[in-house]
């Protein structure tokens, strides 16, 4: 059997005395586009900074391909950071820098390329993104869109095995979006990258997620988990079932 490349186990969040989750466990696989989905505040943004190391578990252990970033440092920490990398929903762009520039601040942290090769490592990776004619643009100069992308590539700087994306679709028009979804199974099927994705847009979970695991506010963990069509047509949980087929929250409560 392939072991996961993360594992959560017994994970509790809390933020001082709030607990947001308790005692929350699952695996993502190898290659597996995983969806973490729910209600607003039941957690996803929660879960999310803690996979990446951001939040410390109040309880648990968080495993990204063995590693465990809750109490590594040096370079035992830094080995396990490149495994991953971060899109954040913004995109979180350096305004002062162009897109090919900002590609490069990873390897600049975290490698000993000499300029010319950090510079040419970033023109492939947006090439990849589909924004090579835009390298010597400043995110201000392109769409919402393109600068997703350029964070894409940015966090892809450092081949890293998973990839991590906050609310990839927020804010994009649908045909944009649509792009978006058609470059993360791209990147998916041709790199074998896993990607672990924060998401509430129905139609990019349909397109794109194997799998989901959906958060509840009320019971502080994990509601429903499964692929999505399957949680849309054979769920039995009213929250669920309204969650999926977009209806009130009050029929489901």
């Amino acid at each position: 059997m392939v072991k996961p490349i993360i594992e959560v186990r017994g994970l509790t969040a809390a933020y001082g005395d709030s607990v947001i989750l308790k005692d929350v466990s699952f695996d993502v696989a190898r290659g597996e586009v995983f969806v973490i989905l729910g209600g607003s505040g039941c957690g996803k943004s929660t879960l999310m900074k803690h996979l990446i190391g951001l939040n410390p578990p109040a309880a648990g252990t968080i495993l990204i391909d063995g590693g465990n970033l809750e109490g590594s440092a040096g370079d035992e920490r830094a080995a396990i950071l490149k495994k991953f990398g971060v899109m954040y929903q913004s995109g979180a762009l350096f305004g002062s820098l162009t897109l090919e520039e900002n590609v490069m601040l990873p390897m600049e942290e975290f490698t000993r390329l000499p300029p010319d090769a950090r510079r040419l490592v970033a023109r492939m990776k947006l090439s990849l993104v589909g924004l090579e004619r835009f390298t010597g643009h400043f995110p201000s100069e392109v769409s919402g869109g393109m600068q997703k992308r350029a964070a894409i590539a940015r966090a892809m700087a450092l081949d890293p095995e998973v990839l991590f994306l906050d609310e990839p679709s927020a804010g994009l028009d649908p045909v944009t979006s649509a792009g978006l979804d058609d470059l993360i199974l791209s990147l998916n099927k041709n790199l074998g990258v896993t990607f672990v994705i924060v998401s509430h847009e129905l139609p990019s979970i349909y397109a794109v997620a194997d799998r989901v695991i959906m958060l509840d506010q009320s019971i502080q963990g994990i509601l429903a988990q499964g692929a999505p069509a399957e949680l849309r047509d054979r769920a039995t949980n009213p929250f669920v079932h309204a969650f999926f087929h977009r209806e009130a929250a009050e029929a489901a409560r």
